[in-house]
Order: C-alpha cells, then sequence, then structure tokens
C-alpha cells in the first residue's frame, strides 16, 4: 500500500485528533470533503487506520501505577507460550504485552491503583498463569515520554 504526502499529513491529523470532522480535516490537507473521505475509507479498508479511540487519564480512574514487568517461562515450547498468550489476553489490568528476545520470555505494561493492589496483581493473578518461573517488576516513578501517534516515514 503506497502512502502519499497527504495520506501521511491526514494520519498526522488523526493521530492527533481522531473525531476531527471531515471537513475540518479536508482544509487542513487541501483536498475536498469527498476526496478526504475517500482517502480515509481506503486507509481503513487497506489496514492502515485499525480504529478510533478515546485516551483515557489512568489517574482520573485510579490507576496511577504503572507497573512493567518481565516474565520468564519455565519452558520455552509452542505450548507454553500459547497457554501463557492465552491466559494473560484475558487480564484486564495488563495494557501490554510483548514477547520479547533476551534473558526473559514477555514484557507486560500493567496498570493499578497503588503498589498493594499491584502485589495482588502479582501473587492472585500473574504468578498463577501456566508456565510463569520467574518475575522482575519495574514500577514507574515518572512517565517522561508516552507517545500514543507513530513517527511517519517522509
Amino acid at each position: 500500500m503506497q502512502v502519499d504526502r497527504i495520506d501521511r499529513r491526514i494520519l498526522d491529523n488523526l493521530q492527533e485528533d481522531g473525531r476531527i470532522p471531515v471537513t475540518s480535516l479536508a482544509e487542513r490537507v487541501g483536498l475536498s470533503p469527498n476526496a478526504t473521505a475517500e482517502r480515509m475509507r481506503r486507509l481503513q479498508r487497506d489496514g492502515v487506520i485499525t480504529g478510533f479511540r478515546a485516551v483515557l487519564s489512568p489517574q482520573a480512574l485510579d490507576r496511577g501505577l504503572t507497573a512493567f514487568v518481565e516474565v520468564k517461562l519455565d519452558r520455552t515450547d509452542a505450548e507454553v507460550f500459547d497457554s501463557f498468550a492465552k491466559a494473560i489476553r484475558a487480564v484486564p489490568d495488563v495494557e501490554e504485552c510483548h514477547m520479547v528476545a533476551g534473558g526473559f520470555d514477555y514484557l507486560v505494561k500493567t496498570r493499578h491503583r497503588d503498589m498493594s493492589a499491584y502485589r495482588a496483581f502479582l501473587s492472585e493473578t500473574l504468578l498463577t498463569l501456566p508456565g510463569v518461573r520467574e518475575t522482575r517488576t519495574y514500577a514507574v516513578m515518572e512517565a517522561v515520554v508516552e507517545r500514543h501517534a507513530l513517527p511517519l516515514p517522509d
């Protein structure tokens, strides 16, 4: 799929404000509203735009503690990977989970009310998931950069 200069301008604007009216977006990118809407439909159809969502404040929703957790599994085979992946997808406190290469198997980003809530999550949920042998937790003191937009190529 080719993404041209105008597509990139549309995508940049939508990443900044996904609720921008098509007429306003069209003015910003220099196209008619119909042409802009058609490009947006094409970008969605081609899988470049995968959805729209609201960005929520974790603090306002009593989820002010972010923790990153390294998870090491007891075995590294397809059965354990599949079991762990299926189980972690069902855990609501998990914001992100990535299989990684290196000294551990998964990096998990979680959000909690406070350290007490995290400790309960760790002992009652994470450590009970299939294959989990060891974890290492990093509690976030301050989010220095949290981008919700992808940099687009020129």
